[in-house]
């Protein structure tokens, strides 16, 4: 059975990336990572691809109208065979239009138990309320902020004398479990 082609949209390190490529290194993983884009070309998370042989995209979208900077991206996806995006540390908000060209075809991270705490300062947030737990959601992307339905959570216990720093290493560490696992399942219906 083919791999399903995954694009992922990344701004920073992208280590939820990297949980992403190395899962569809696995010969039974049902996707592969066609191609990983950035909106800054200076991403680490750009070189760690190269170097494995990922193909890379990068657009700064300084000095360009919105839409012309999601029709490049938007392009260089479509070039690669992309069937479907992850979001995994991109920190721009995609516009309605993106939205509805890849509708159903996009998942996100979010860290927090959704629906709590769209947005961000999750950890500060969950921690300020008092929760006993903080944790991440995976959620489909529609045109309303972290508001598409929810495909898989996994909690973190926030303990006595948690910062938002120290929360937010303990529900990475989930992140990049539960992402792959998700983005699998999800793109094996």
């Amino acid at each position: 059975m083919a791999k399903r082609r995954l694009g992922i949209l990344i701004s920073g390190r992208g280590s939820n990336m990297m949980a992403l490529a190395e899962a569809a290194r696995d010969p039974a993983s049902p996707y592969e990572v066609a191609l990983v884009a950035s909106d800054k070309p200076e991403a680490p998370g750009l070189a760690w691809a190269a170097q494995r042989g990922i193909a890379t995209f990068a657009q700064a979208p300084k000095g360009m109208p919105k839409a012309e900077y999601e029709a490049r991206i938007d392009a260089a996806l479509r070039d690669s065979g992309v069937e479907a995006i992850a979001l995994a540390g991109y920190m721009r908000l995609l516009t309605d239009d993106f939205v509805a060209r890849w509708r159903g075809r996009i998942v996100n991270i979010h860290p927090s138990l959704l629906p709590k705490y769209k947005g961000l300062d999750t950890h500060a947030r969950a921690i300020e309320a008092g929760d006993a737990h903080g944790g991440c959601s995976v959620h489909i992307v529609t045109e309303e902020l972290d508001g598409g339905e929810v495909l898989g959570q996994a909690q973190v216990p926030i303990l006595p004398g948690d910062t938002p720093e120290t929360l937010a290493t303990r529900v990475l560490a989930e992140e990049h479990r539960l992402y792959p696992r998700i983005v699998a399942e999800w793109l094996s219906r």
